[in-house]
């Protein structure tokens, strides 16, 4: 009897969490609104105006906005994960020279982490369909984001090289907000 009564919490944890986790994955577009707008004032936050002498020095990257304007939200949804994914991992190495507020900045990496965990857990249940049309935006925002490490890079990673990244990862996620709202 205790075996059997065992068996069925199981039974009922886990079907809770499967309704939880696609609870949450309907709510995905609102979780990312949210983020975004948090990472927008994180990094607002975490650096002062942008400074003068590094004007001069502006760069255009070119943002693959193609790459959000797919049919299928799940496409975009891939690509809004792509995305947090590269500024994720562009905002956590080098970052000495930055002269950013820490708690900030680690606000902004952790609010991205979970981001993309979360969405990470979504997609792959809607994994398997529109291939084809994933890769070749997953390789449009691979060549945009190498282009930012490369400057970066370039740059010796100083200050003017954060702020002229910060500003486009700004604008990349001012993008991003404006498609989550029409979702």
């Amino acid at each position: 009897i205790m075996n059997a009564f065992g068996l069925i919490q199981i039974g009922l944890i886990l079907s809770s969490t499967t309704i939880i986790s696609s609870l949450q994955c309907n709510h995905l577009p609102l979780q990312q609104r949210k983020v975004i707008e948090n990472s927008l004032r994180l990094l607002d936050k975490m650096g002062k105006k942008f400074p003068q002498q590094c004007l001069r020095e502006k760069m255009s990257f070119r943002f693959p906005t193609q790459v959000l304007q797919p049919r299928q939200k799940e496409a975009v949804g891939v690509a809004i994960e792509e995305i947090f994914q590269n500024i994720f991992y562009i905002f956590s190495k080098n970052l000495t020279l930055a002269a950013w507020d820490g708690t900030a900045l680690d606000q902004f990496q952790n609010g991205l982490y979970l981001q993309i965990e979360q969405s990470e857990a979504c997609v792959i249940k809607k994994h398997t369909q529109h291939c084809r049309s994933k890769e070749v935006s997953r390789l449009k925002l691979k060549k945009y984001f190498q282009k930012i490490d490369c400057f970066l890079k370039d740059k010796q990673h100083d200050l003017c090289s954060w702020e002229i990244s910060r500003a486009e990862m700004r604008r990349c996620l001012q993008l991003i907000d404006k498609v989550t709202r029409k979702l």
